[in-house]
């Protein structure tokens, strides 16, 4: 005898605001009659580290005992008294609000956010009760939770545009004698407030360069701070990384900057007391030379000699 069973949202995407009803379906399968003693649906949203590294800790990683989750909604309701569910299948609808309108929060509800250190999941779990004789039936998927539309900016943002040049003598750590003697000039203009709904926008030009580049990257970065006692302890990684130039490109040449932002990998900046979700974007110049390929696997964070960099801080906001 077999039993599956199975959350189905109303909302293919699983986009839910809190004031929003989250409706669906427990779809149950089973080859023969089944006696329960109630079906239950319950919703932990909470902010939590998250251990996915490979291979060794990372600094926050490190401390991960000594920070507890931050619960920002625990609540459960009765789908279904106890009963008996037929075999074949069975689909029992379901309705939950995870923030009732007046009802008093101890946190904020923050937007869903899958972060190397730090995530904010909101899960629902149905139960099937069967007694002490037989394992109870679940099933958990996550919905992803967006700012309700009366947090949200009423107008939309207009991107706050920040002019860059990088040069040999901008670049803080040490470049390839050639690089650094022959000189290059990249100047341009980038977003650094920007809506989630909307690309990262801007544009580049290589005025200058005596040695060939070999490539123009733009690197999204996360910088994740969580409060430990009275330290703060950050991190940055990497979310990913868009070309917009492939081998020596044309002196003069305006090159256009369009980076769509993923949408579980990002959320508003957060700047709350326990925790802190903030985002950089880094212009990656890349020169030919012969190190990188000897250094295949090394972190693109790392300033290295063949490479020239520039970082901004980029501040991320949903609008209507």
């Amino acid at each position: 005898m077999s039993t599956k069973i199975a959350l189905k949202f109303s909302r293919s995407n699983r986009i839910y605001r809190p004031s929003e009803p989250v409706e669906g379906k427990i779809v149950i399968e089973s080859s023969s009659s089944i006696s329960h003693y109630g079906i239950s649906l319950s919703v932990n949203g909470s902010v939590n580290l998250q251990q996915v590294r490979g291979g060794s800790a990372g600094v926050i990683e490190s401390f991960y005992g000594a920070v507890k989750p931050i619960t920002i909604v625990n609540k459960s309701i009765e789908v279904k008294p106890s009963g008996k569910i037929g075999s074949g299948t069975t689909e029992v609808p379901f309705t939950m609000v995870l923030k009732q309108n007046g009802e008093k929060s101890s946190e904020r509800f923050y937007e869903t956010f899958h972060g190397t250190d730090v995530s904010i999941q909101y899960l629902f779990t149905v139960d099937i009760a069967r007694g002490y004789l037989y394992k109870s039936l679940s099933a958990t998927m996550e919905v992803i939770v967006e700012s309700d539309k009366a947090d949200l900016l009423e107008r939309p943002v207009s991107p706050e545009m920040a002019i860059f040049y990088i040069t040999q003598d901008t670049q803080r750590h040490p470049l390839l004698p050639e690089i650094k003697s022959g000189g290059f000039r990249v100047t341009g203009r980038i977003s650094t407030l920007c809506s989630l709904l909307d690309p990262i926008s801007g544009e580049l030009t290589v005025e200058t360069s005596a040695v060939p580049v070999s490539s123009i990257d733009i690197h999204l970065l996360r910088v994740e701070s969580i409060l430990m006692g009275e330290k703060i302890v950050t991190e940055t990684s990497l979310i990913q990384t868009t070309q917009i130039a492939d081998g020596d490109v044309c002196r003069n040449l305006t090159l256009p900057i369009y980076v769509i932002l993923p949408r579980l990998l990002t959320c508003p900046s957060v700047f709350a007391g326990p925790f802190s979700i903030e985002f950089k974007v880094s212009i990656v110049i890349s020169f030919q030379s012969e190190l990188p390929k000897l250094h295949k696997k090394s972190d693109p964070r790392t300033p290295r000699l063949w490479l020239a960099v520039e970082t901004l801080p980029l501040e991320l906001v949903r609008t209507r």
